[in-house]
């Protein structure tokens, strides 16, 4: 149960979060109207007459000032109705019913890959400052943070599943449908996004524990005879939570942007591959309706977040 504290931070961050879903909505909105071409001549067909275009538009609202449009699309959301595909005609929440636990899976696939090599790498060099030990992890995690996600999907769809079929190149298996199966179409995606994940931990974990295991406290363990693993390990990794906490908190909000161009080259039915897909073809309320969910998603880990901050440290939650 959340004391008095956390449930007045929850509430404050609530609030905040309610004009960053409308900023957010509203720049997408307004971004795809700027896209060239006309999502009536799509729907009317090639050899369509300019009444049938016009009679398109009508239907759809398309011919509405802006601002009516998205008010109305707010209005709508508010309900729990996010509309209708203009090309499929199949609901929006179904769509994203159906996408968004596999953009999901590989997510926390690659967060968790991130954690169980990162925090290793990070103790590690730690452990041994300024030695070659040290400097190897920071090379490898300033390449790692270099190299681009989408750039790594590619070299690792040609080397390991074009070339050597160890793994499969496109495609997904729910996991509810055969575990293994997700876990092999999920590998090459989860280690092309966790690339810069593992470093990134790495790095700032390093930095963190460096700096507290110089502090005075430490000197004190030291001084008492506590070995220098249990030092690292239960007293280093427990000062330093909190910065981990944010660091990982901030990689899933950056991988989950990343999936829509992972997802892309991986043909993962998505919610990148989604939102691709209606951007080319300006089907604007599965835009709408994906972009929704994502922020909602990046809100819910923040104010997750939020509340472990306040659970590792008591002190937070009363600022």
């Amino acid at each position: 149960m959340l004391n008095q504290l956390q449930r007045r931070m929850l509430r404050r961050r609530l609030l905040q979060a309610i004009p960053v879903l409308f900023l957010a909505t509203f720049s997408v909105f307004m971004l795809m109207k700027l896209l060239p071409g006309d999502v009536a001549v799509v729907l009317a067909g090639e050899q369509a007459t300019d009444e049938r275009i016009a009679e398109i538009r009508e239907i759809y609202g398309l011919n509405r000032p802006l601002l009516v449009q998205y008010g109305d699309w707010v209005l709508n959301a508010l309900q729990g109705d996010l509309s209708q595909s203009l090309l499929s005609g199949e609901s929006i929440s179904t769509t994203i019913a159906r996408v968004f636990p596999n953009t999901m899976f590989i997510v926390a696939y690659a967060i968790l890959i991130s954690i169980v090599l990162g925090v290793p790498l990070g103790v590690l060099a730690a452990s041994r400052p300024n030695t070659w030990v040290d400097k190897f992890v920071m090379t490898f995690s300033s390449v790692g943070v270099a190299l681009p996600n989408f750039w790594l999907a590619m070299i690792f769809v040609g080397a390991f599943a074009l070339n050597r079929a160890w793994l499969p190149a496109t495609g997904f298996v729910p996991p509810q449908e055969d575990l293994w199966a997700a876990i092999a179409h999920s590998t090459l995606p989860a280690v092309a996004l966790a690339a810069s994940g593992v470093a990134e931990v790495a790095r700032q974990l390093r930095s963190s524990l460096v700096e507290i295991l110089q502090s005075q406290h430490f000197r004190t363990l030291h001084a008492k005879g506590l070995h220098p693993r249990a030092m690292l390990w239960r007293h280093g990794l427990r000062n330093v939570s909190v910065n981990l906490l944010t660091v990982i908190s901030l990689l899933v909000n950056r991988t989950l942007a990343a999936t829509v161009v992972v997802e892309a080259v991986f043909a993962i039915p998505g919610m990148g591959t989604t939102m691709v897909n209606a951007t080319l073809q300006r089907d604007f309320p599965v835009v709408q309706g994906v972009v929704l969910m994502m922020v909602l998603t990046v809100i819910t880990v923040n104010l997750i977040t939020d509340m472990l901050y306040s659970v590792l440290d008591p002190r937070i939650g009363q600022k």
